[in-house]
């Protein structure tokens, strides 16, 4: 543990008393010196503790009904100053500032001000300043200050100074500085929401910048928005206002190229590939990629992980797309693709992605750790007699991630690196595997020699039981279903492989 600093001054001034009492019990056991305000001085004293009133130490009233009390440079100085700096140390002897070495502050309760119907005057009342301004201080130099901003760590704290004498380590004062951090972000955020109402530039903060108003949501009647620095991921280089469903197929098609280091491309529609292809040039893996699904490719968005040669360029054209997504493009292929005004043709820069993913639901939002498993041919464990060709295993990969980026329950078939067909957003897994071989046989693939991609466990055979009928004879999946034996049995007596991957890909 890092040295101890020991608390000898606190300031304290809350808008609740609720829960104080063994703090200030606390405290004046150690002999603190607490510098207090109004209402919390008379609390703090009639708890039989001594406390020093601002006032004194400023030499100033609380003026202004209230709104200014502790705004003044002999508070400020104390919390800010930098104990290991001379000259910061020298000013508050030359102007006699006491230092603070722990600051007690909670907010103006303006949430559930506005929450009970108050008048638009008593609201603004409820936007602190002070106490913003003292926990930002604090919180900035925790070096040497510890703030608590809310009366929930109370007891946190006194455990915390029971156990350390009255002290704090450096990793202690950090963590209630992040706390204070965040307790003010979600202050300033309730307030910039009440003050923009149904306004779409102030709902949701978490660490995204910039703020970009949509024509219109997933449909004409919806408002929407987008937060965040679109510049910095894609120049755009033609094509008309990029919309909130481009920006959801685009997020898709970016995050599924993204897996594949061969040329590659993919063609996204609602969030899941209709086509997709590896090969070992752009143009084939093109051509290729079109033949999965050349009907749902209308209007879709494609991405490429090479720079558009001319030739690339040439057949993109001749289909109608939406968006198309590429590191770069040969002259006479942009020239060529902007044809037509409205395709939005976007140049993709290499961008870190926050490790965090978020989805509002009810009232609230999930957050979750971005899912950047990818699975190696190491990561394969074969549960079947029959073991899997070199070929298969590049089939199996390559469908394994489709059907990651595919929405549950989800079923990929695909052979030669050539995405056959998926099933997606289904209710059962034995339908997902029905309308993937279904898409697959209706544009006249043989999926004799298939293999198929589960993003979960099969809970029966019968899904199995559908993909070998219509002739894969490799399988892909996490396992961990209480009938895993089932499926392999199956397997074993109809001579089709099995590989486990322990790892669960659910998009929903």
């Amino acid at each position: 543990m890092s040295t101890l600093k020991p608390i000898k001054s606190a300031l304290i001034s809350v808008f609740s008393k609720e829960k104080l009492d063994e703090l200030v019990q606390l405290l004046g056991k150690h002999s603190v010196k607490i510098y207090s305000t109004g209402g919390t001085l008379e609390f703090i004293k009639n708890q039989g503790v001594e406390a020093t009133a601002v006032e004194t130490l400023t030499s100033y009233p609380s003026i202004l009904g209230g709104r200014v009390k502790t705004l003044h440079p002999k508070v400020f100085g104390g919390i800010l100053a930098r104990r290991g700096n001379n000259s910061d140390m020298s000013q508050l002897g030359q102007y006699q500032i006491p230092e603070v070495d722990m600051v007690v502050v909670d907010l103006y309760p303006f949430e559930q001000t506005v929450a009970s119907g108050a008048t638009e005057d008593e609201i603004i009342e409820k936007i602190d300043i002070g106490g913003v301004s003292l926990i930002r201080a604090a919180a900035k130099n925790h070096a040497d200050v510890l703030v608590v901003s809310d009366r929930a760590q109370y007891a946190q704290t006194i455990a915390m100074l029971q156990q350390n004498g009255c002290a704090t380590t450096a990793e202690q004062r950090r963590q209630f500085a992040a706390q204070a951090f965040v307790n003010t972000a979600h202050y300033d955020t309730a307030i910039a929401a009440h003050f923009c109402g149904q306004q779409f530039n102030a709902a949701f903060v978490q660490q995204v910048s910039g703020h970009k108003a949509l024509r219109y949501g997933e449909n004409p009647h919806q408002q929407a928005a987008f937060y965040g620095n679109f510049e910095a991921m894609f120049e755009q280089l033609n094509g008309k206002e990029v919309s909130y469903n481009n920006l959801l197929d685009i997020d898709a098609a970016t995050a599924l190229i993204g897996e594949f280091a061969d040329p590659a491309v993919a063609i996204i529609k609602h969030n899941n590939a209709c086509g997709a292809a590896v090969r070992s040039t752009l143009l084939q893996a093109w051509i290729d990629a079109l033949a999965g699904d050349p009907v749902s490719a209308f209007g879709g968005v494609i991405a490429v992980n090479r720079p558009i040669d001319v030739a690339t360029a040439e057949q993109i054209n001749l289909l109608f797309f939406e968006v198309l997504i590429a590191p770069d493009y040969a002259s006479e292929a942009i020239e060529l693709l902007r044809s037509k005004k409205n395709r939005i043709i976007l140049k993709h820069h290499a961008a870190q992605l926050p490790e965090q993913i978020f989805r509002s639901v009810l009232n609230g939002v999930l957050v979750q750790q971005r899912d950047t498993h990818r699975e190696q041919a190491s990561d394969l464990r074969v549960v079947t007699n029959l073991q899997p060709a070199a070929d298969q295993i590049d089939d199996m990969l390559f469908a394994n991630i489709i059907v990651k980026h595919s929405k549950s329950n989800a079923i990929v078939l695909s052979k030669n690196c050539q995405l056959l067909g998926s099933g997606v957003g289904q209710t059962s897994r034995v339908d997902a595997v029905r309308q993937a071989v279904a898409k697959a046989q209706s544009f006249g693939f043989n999926l004799n020699g298939a293999v198929m991609a589960s993003d979960a466990f099969f809970p029966f055979a019968d899904g199995v039981a559908e993909a070998a009928k219509a002739g894969v004879n490799a399988v892909i999946q996490p396992g961990g279903s209480v009938r895993d034996q089932e499926v392999v049995d199956f397997c074993n007596q109809n001579n089709v492989a099995m590989v486990y991957t322990g790892i669960r890909h659910f998009r929903h």
